[in-house]
C-alpha cells in the first residue's frame, strides 16, 4: 500500500454524498483511487448510478489537506489502517457491499481466527441478561471465538469484559475516531481490551461524536461476524438495526427469548416470532446452528442449562430423550402417555429452558 493510494482514498472518503459503495464503483470503473482523483467530472459522470450531487465536489483540494493532516494523525498514534481491496482487510467484511473502504484499528488484533461472533443488546441489562450473556461466553470459551461488540454500557461491555475474563479476543466497534471514547466511564477497560483485542472504526480523528454515527458502527459489528446475538433489547433500538444488518449481510442472527411482558425482551421475542432470528436459550443452539466442533484438545461440554429445575412432566421427557436419542412428537407422547398437545407445550417449554431442541420432521433430541 502506498502512501499514495491511501491519500487518495481519504482523499474520496472526504467528498460529500459519496458513500463506500460509491468510492469502490468508482475506482472498479476508472482503475484506481488516484486515477479516480484525475479524471475530468464529465467522464465520472457518465458512469450509471454516479450523478452529479455525487462528484459535485471530489476535486475540492480541502479533501486532500484534510487526508493529509488524518494521515499524520495515524503515523503519530501507531494507529493501524486496513484497506478493503488488500489481503489483511477482515475477510466477512470485505463481501459486504457498503464495507469501509479504509478501517482505523488500535490494539493486538488477529482474525485468522475464523469463529467471530457479535453480542449486542440493550444499555440497560438486567441480571438476567447480564447472567445469560456471562455464562453464554464462558461456555463458548473452549471453542476460542472473537467477541464482537459495541464497547456501549449494558450487554455490549458485559460481554467484552467476559471475553478478556476468559482470555478471548474482543474487538469493540467505535462511532467515533480513535482520538477520543464514549461513553468515557469505559476508558477504564480500553488497556484490557486492546491487549485481548481492540477497537475498530472508519471515523476520523476530526469527527464529533453523534449519535447518528451509530448506524455506521452496526454495518462493521454485523459485518465482522458469523453470527449476531442479540440479548435483551426493547422493541426499538440500535442492536435490532444490527440484527436487520445483519440478515442484509445473509448472516445468522440470534435473540434470547424473554417474558411476553418484559419490554426489554420485546425487541427478541419480534425477531423470533417474525423468524428474523433463531430462538437462542443455550450456547449449544448456537454451535449446533453455526456447525462449531470443539478439537480434541478442548473438547468438553459446550452447552451449560441456565435452568435446571423439571417438573414431573418435563422430567419424563427429558427421561425419555436422553435415553433413546432422537424421537418423533407423536412417539413422545405414546410412550409417556400424554396428549400430543400436551407434549408440544412442554417441548416448548423445555426448548426455552434450553434442555432439547427440535429437528426437522417434528423430531426432538435431548441436549
Amino acid at each position: 500500500m502506498t502512501t499514495e493510494k491511501l491519500l487518495a482514498l481519504l482523499s474520496l472518503k472526504k467528498v460529500s454524498n459519496l458513500g463506500d459503495s460509491s468510492i469502490k464503483k468508482l475506482i472498479r470503473e476508472i482503475g484506481s483511487a488516484e486515477a479516480v482523483l484525475a479524471e475530468k467530472k464529465s467522464n465520472l459522470l457518465k458512469i450509471d448510478g454516479i450523478g452529479a450531487v455525487k462528484v459535485s465536489d471530489i476535486h475540492n483540494p480541502q479533501h486532500q489537506r484534510a487526508a493529509e493532516n488524518e494521515l499524520e494523525f495515524i503515523k503519530e498514534n501507531n494507529i493501524s489502517y486496513w484497506v478493503y481491496d488488500q489481503d489483511n482487510y477482515p475477510d466477512r467484511l470485505m463481501h459486504c457491499v457498503d464495507s469501509p473502504v479504509v478501517l482505523f484499528s488500535r490494539g493486538n488484533i488477529n482474525l485468522n481466527q475464523k469463529r467471530v461472533i457479535s453480542v449486542v443488546g440493550t444499555r440497560q441489562i438486567t441480571s438476567y441478561g447480564q447472567q445469560f450473556c456471562q455464562e453464554l461466553i464462558e461456555t463458548l470459551a473452549p471453542l476460542n471465538p472473537i467477541i464482537v461488540s459495541g464497547f456501549a454500557y449494558g450487554v455490549d461491555i458485559t460481554a467484552q469484559k467476559e471475553a478478556v475474563k476468559h482470555n478471548l479476543q474482543t474487538i469493540g466497534c467505535l462511532a467515533h475516531g480513535l482520538n477520543q471514547i464514549y461513553p468515557k466511564s469505559h476508558k477504564k477497560y480500553m488497556a484490557q481490551i486492546e491487549g485481548n483485542g481492540g477497537f475498530f472504526t472508519d471515523f476520523w480523528s476530526t469527527d464529533t461524536f453523534d449519535r447518528k454515527n451509530f448506524l455506521g458502527r452496526n454495518r462493521i459489528i454485523a459485518g465482522l461476524s458469523e453470527a449476531t446475538v442479540v440479548i435483551e433489547s426493547a422493541g426499538k433500538g440500535g442492536s435490532l438495526v444490527t440484527a436487520e444488518i445483519a440478515n442484509s449481510y445473509n448472516r445468522e442472527v440470534f435473540a434470547v427469548p424473554g417474558r411476553a411482558n418484559d419490554p426489554l425482551s420485546q425487541g427478541c421475542n419480534m425477531l423470533i416470532k417474525t423468524q428474523q432470528a433463531h430462538m437462542l436459550t443455550s450456547a449449544s443452539d448456537l454451535v449446533y446452528m453455526l456447525n462449531w466442533e470443539l478439537d480434541e484438545k478442548s473438547k468438553k461440554p459446550v452447552q451449560k442449562n441456565l435452568f435446571l429445575e423439571l417438573d414431573d412432566h418435563e422430567k419424563k421427557i427429558y427421561d425419555l430423550l436422553n435415553a433413546n436419542g432422537k424421537e418423533l412428537l407423536d412417539s413422545i407422547a405414546l410412550q409417556c402417555q400424554m396428549p400430543t398437545y400436551k407434549v408440544a407445550s412442554v417441548l416448548l417449554n423445555m426448548e426455552l429452558k434450553g434442555i432439547v431442541r427440535p429437528l426437522p420432521g417434528k423430531l426432538f433430541e435431548a441436549i
